[in-house]
């Protein structure tokens, strides 16, 4: 097979969409799928390894890394920085790797505007209903009332970015979603714009063409 470029694949969603379920199967389903490993200026936890976890770095070293234009996207976080490193996604796509990304539509919308825009492929997930999304939310059994109903509000404004992206899918099944989400890679994974070597190939054609000649 050819040597493709890799995608920089986007997944966003409301918290209770699915969208971490589904990421998951997504490097089940191809284990060559790089998850990104983010940035950040926050202290490691017990157990944590840089470039594992996170990169860590100081407050100063991540500011210098954003003026350099080394972060396709960052925001603060609680008194910390989080961002994307641009350099191992970079490389990773020159190799033919695909790269998830797990952000919000904000870290989207900057990763969409860098130098590797267009090699993005961009999903949204939406729920079925709102009602089945709190559900969810509350089937975790991991947040407080108060916390639900801040990611409830939360969702109305992240709901409304649905059109900035490539493809919307409504995870009203969750195996029928994940298939629709393998028929977007598998195709976006042909694209022309990824296969940088149908140039020798059609080259190569055309010269066959004139030695019939």
């Amino acid at each position: 097979m050819d040597q493709r470029r890799g995608l920089l694949i986007i997944l966003s969603s409301p918290s209770g969409a699915g969208k971490s379920t589904l990421a998951s199967r997504l490097r089940a389903w191809d284990t060559s799928i790089r998850f990104s490993v983010s940035a950040t200026t926050r202290a490691p936890r017990p157990g944590e390894e840089h470039g594992r976890e996170y990169y860590f770095h100081s407050r100063e070293e991540f500011e210098s890394m954003v003026a350099r234009g080394d972060m396709l996207e960052h925001a603060e976080v609680f008194g910390n920085f989080y961002g994307s490193p641009k350099g191992p996604v970079a490389a990773a796509i020159d190799a033919g790797q695909d790269v998830l990304f797990d952000i919000d539509w904000q870290g989207g919308q900057q990763v969409r505007n860098s130098s590797l825009g267009k090699h993005v492929l961009s999903i949204f997930i939406l729920p079925p209903s709102i009602a089945e999304l709190e559900r969810r939310l509350r089937s975790r059994g991991q947040d407080s009332d108060d916390v639900i109903d801040a990611r409830m509000t939360k969702s109305r404004d992240e709901i409304s970015h649905w059109p900035e992206y490539d493809f919307v899918l409504v995870n009203d099944n969750l195996d029928d979603t994940f298939a629709r989400l393998q028929t977007i890679v598998s195709a976006e994974r042909l694209r022309l714009s990824q296969q940088p070597a149908l140039v020798d190939t059609v080259r190569n054609l055309n010269k066959e063409f004139e030695e019939r000649t």
